[in-house]
This record gives structure tokens, sequence and C-alpha cells, in this order.
């Protein structure tokens, strides 16, 4: 994945999207095989490796995952505290964090003060508040209104096209993976806008901009990130890859019959 890229897991329930996530992150060891993620093999990486790069991966669990007994702005500094991160600097990140995701005003609130919405949005603000190159989103729209899932999509949207996240999101939704495929931020006007049919973005972050000057210094030609594809996962396998509209107009009849179930 380019440095700024979506990829989206499109799958029905047990289809192995969390699983995938999970070996990916590191959370669960592969029976057979390899997994490489930001080119480093972690099938059998140890265990205090493996702690350390868990640290450049955020991870959005499905329902959140908050912890109860803290506040949100406890829970959004748990990461910055355990890597001893200086206090003040703490608090300016987690602030920042909170104030991407609209929840500024909801700090010093607990979990169970907050709606369902709410408390996914402060999800997110703990995964990036650490500056990670990699968010994973387990289902970070499951259970939620059809409003409330516009504007979790919309925060995604921001981050991949404000700060060049590159993310790996999991979902049932189709509406997710159209909406992260067909639309982007446009930091301008600070709208959500329809991407061209033909326009392909470039996501300027740091990794992307060094890649750039070395390609420049090397004479090659840089590519631009490429658009954001779809994974379709069926039974533990990668049954379709490709553009979102590519699945629109498949003559599968299990993907059709896939997006008709999931309309």
């Amino acid at each position: 994945m380019w440095p700024g890229e979506t990829k989206i897991l499109l799958g029905e329930g047990g289809s192995g999207k969390t699983l995938l996530m999970k070996l990916a992150a590191g959370l669960l060891r592969p029976d057979a095989g390899n997994v490489t993620v930001m080119g480093q093999d972690i099938s059998d990486m140890p265990e205090k490796e493996l702690l350390n790069f868990r640290r450049h991966i955020g991870f959005v669990f499905q329902e959140g995952a908050l912890f109860d007994s803290m506040t949100v702005a406890d829970n959004v500094s748990f990461r910055l505290d355990e890597e001893k991160v200086d206090e003040a600097e703490i608090e300016t990140r987690v602030r920042e964090a909170l104030r991407f995701v609209e929840m500024e005003p909801s700090m010093e609130k607990y979990p169970g003060e907050l709606s369902g919405g709410m408390r996914r949005r402060v999800s997110i603000a703990r995964a990036l508040v650490d500056r990670p190159p990699l968010v994973f989103y387990d289902s970070p729209t499951a259970g939620l209104d059809p409003v409330t899932c516009q504007t979790i999509i919309t925060l995604i949207l921001r981050g991949r096209d404000s700060q060049g996240v590159t993310s790996l999101l999991a979902t049932q939704r189709v509406q997710d993976a159209f909406g992260l495929a067909n639309f982007r931020f446009d930091k301008t006007t600070g709208h959500i806008v329809r991407d061209s049919p033909n326009e392909v973005r470039t996501a300027q972050t740091p990794a992307r901009e060094s890649a750039q000057q070395s390609a420049k210094q090397s004479g090659a030609q840089s590519s631009p990130v490429p658009p954001t594809n779809v994974l379709v996962l069926r039974g533990g396998k990668i049954y379709f890859e490709g553009a979102a509209d590519e699945l629109l107009h498949s003559s599968d009849e299990y993907l059709k019959a896939f997006l008709a179930s999931a309309e």
C-alpha cells in the first residue's frame, strides 16, 4: 500500500475480515505462511519486537473498545502515557485528536455518558493520537444509524486526505466502501466532494515526499497514489479485488447476490 492509500475489506459476517486484520496487526499468529506489513515479516517476530511494531499502527476496534472507568481524555492519552510522552505534549496531542473528531468538549466525560457514534469518534481519536502511518478500522460503522455512519466515513476521508493516513478498513456495508472509493475531503473548502472518475489522488505525506525526492534524484518517475480498491472476502479468501465500479458492474453471480443482499 502507498502512503495515503485506502483498501477496503468487504464481505459477509464470518468471511474473515476481522481475522485478517488481527493477523496484520500481529494480534494473532498465522498457522502457516507469512504476514508482511510495512516491509516487515511479523509471522515469527519476537513479542518484544512485535510490541514495538504495533506502535506504528492505530487500531479502531469493533464497538470502540474504550475503557469504561477512564474519561475520554484518558482513553485517548492511554497510548501516549504508556510511551511516557511529556505531559504537556500529551495534552496538546489529545486536544488536537479530539478536536479533529469534534469531541473536545467531552474530554472529561466517561464512555457510558456518550452515544454509540460519539464513542466510535473517540476510538478514532485514540487511534490517530500517536500519528501512526497505518490505521486499521474494524467495522467502524457497525450498529450505527445511517447519519452517524456517514459522520464516521467523513472522518476517515478527512484523515486520509488531510493527514495522509494509510488505512485498511473492514466493513459489511457496501455504502462505506463506495463512499471511501468515490469521495474525497477537499482541504480548500473543508467539504466532502465527489472524485473525478479519471482523477488519481496524490497524498503528500513525509514518507511520500521522501519517496518522490528519491525518485527525482534517481531520475525515476514517482507514481501517484492509486485509487481506493475493494477486496471482497469469501470463506476467508480474497474472492475479488478491484475498483468499486468494477465490483458494481461485475457479472459474477456471487458478487451480484452479495451486493443485492447488502443494499
